[in-house]
């Protein structure tokens, strides 16, 4: 029998890897700039946190959560989203007794039974960051800058930041009621799906808007606005937010449909698109989720913070043509004479304790078969053992003879 991997599954095969370490690497190195320290929890959760947390009758809980019951007969759940994890480890471990705001991050898989997709797959990689304990706006605007920071970094081109705010329990379900008001008013002008979002909530029609037929996205276009019917405070929060992504110099489109479904989300909303993949594409989204912490029980909370997936980024690298860094190493060593092997192997133990990469040839090629192996390993210096002698070879260098492999391990 053949196997292959799982449909919506990916292998990152060794060629692969150097793009992935380099986004990968890049977001851990802002992180530690900025304060934000890693966290790690489990693979699988007690499914009523995805539940209570992802509304029930989202898509996530209808139909892409992988569930199943455990051998004490309960019901757990491969995590679809890095928040709500998070949020349950800040209340389960007492993190609100820790100097607030607690600034976290992680880089881990996240599963979702979703039809695949060039950049969508059911299993896939998030880099989440979450700053919980403080409903400061320059925490807003840091966390979009991070992200900002990271796009920078990576050059990803043809990539812009949508901004909106949409209040809270103060002043949204003022504009909730207004604009349910306009959609039985206007609900022969949508589609069945923008119909059935409206069933989980009014603000998930606007949900995918650039996606659907052009005669919705023309009716929705005059539907009222969150942003019109902001409350006293949640305005001077988001003119706050906006000033200071203004002060780092970040640029941004206020997007009056960008909102989020959940009731627990709050304020501030913003997504990072590109042209990744041939269409417009969500490489990052965040905002705050000030109710989100005591949804599941814990105390009162503010929170803001993003998910970006690593595949999108590594994805949209690609179709730029970027490439990470060529494998290198330090020393290869070439064996004319494999009496000398012995003492090969003993050299590159030497070596690698030093903290040195070095490697050989283990599939029997010719002397040079061995040296085209150094160039594709990208070898810094070769050593020849030969029958009569020790070269050593550096690429624009004279080559140097010695005696014995252990003058010649002791030059490099």
């Amino acid at each position: 029998m053949k196997f292959e991997s799982p449909r919506g599954t990916h292998d990152v095969l060794p060629a692969e890897q150097p793009l992935w370490e380099k986004v990968i690497r890049e977001a851990e190195e802002l992180c530690a700039l900025y304060g934000y320290r890693r966290i790690t929890t489990p693979l699988f959760e007690d499914t009523g946190l995805f539940t209570r947390t992802s509304g029930e009758g989202s898509d996530i809980v209808s139909m892409e959560m992988y569930t199943f019951t455990d051998r004490g007969d309960r019901s757990l759940t491969l995590r679809p989203e890095g928040t709500a994890p998070v949020a349950r480890a800040y209340i389960q471990h007492g993190l609100h007794r820790e100097p607030q705001p607690v600034k976290t991050y992680f880089i881990g898989p996240m599963y979702r039974y979703a039809a695949p997709q060039r950049g969508k797959f059911r299993e896939f990689w998030q880099f989440n960051v979450e700053a919980m304990g403080s409903d400061d706006p320059a925490l807003d605007a840091e966390v979009i800058q991070l992200f900002d920071e990271l796009r920078r970094r990576l050059e990803i081109r043809g990539s812009w930041l949508e901004l909106n705010s949409i209040g809270d329990r103060k002043c949204r379900p003022a504009y909730i009621e207004k604009l349910n008001a306009w959609l039985d008013k206007h609900a022969g002008e949508l589609d069945e799906e923008t119909r059935a979002k409206r069933e989980t909530s009014p603000l998930r029609v606007f949900d995918n808007l650039s996606q659907k037929p052009e005669s919705v996205q023309r009716a929705l276009a005059e539907a009222p606005k969150i942003g019109e019917s902001l409350c006293e405070e949640c305005q001077a929060h988001f003119d706050a937010v906006r000033r200071y992504l203004d002060a780092y110099g970040v640029e941004y489109r206020l997007t009056s449909t960008l909102v989020r479904g959940l009731d627990y989300y709050t304020r501030t909303t913003f997504e990072f698109m590109g042209e990744a993949l041939g269409a417009q594409s969500s490489l990052c989204g965040g905002g705050r989720y000030d109710y989100l912490i005591e949804e599941i029980g814990g105390p009162p909370t503010p929170a803001v913070g993003f998910a970006s997936g690593i595949e999108r980024l590594v994805l949209s690298l690609t179709e730029q043509g970027a490439e990470g860094p060529a494998p290198e190493i330090d020393v290869f060593f070439a064996l004319e004479d494999q009496a000398a092997r012995p003492d090969v192997l003993a050299a590159m133990a030497e070596l690698r304790r030093a903290g040195r990469g070095a490697d050989t040839d283990y599939a029997g090629r010719s002397l040079k078969g061995q040296l085209t192996q150094a160039g594709r390993l990208g070898a810094r210096a070769t050593v020849i053992a030969r029958g009569d002698g020790v070269t050593v070879r550096r690429g624009g260098e004279q080559d140097k003879e010695f005696a014995s492999l252990g003058e010649a391990v002791a030059s490099l």
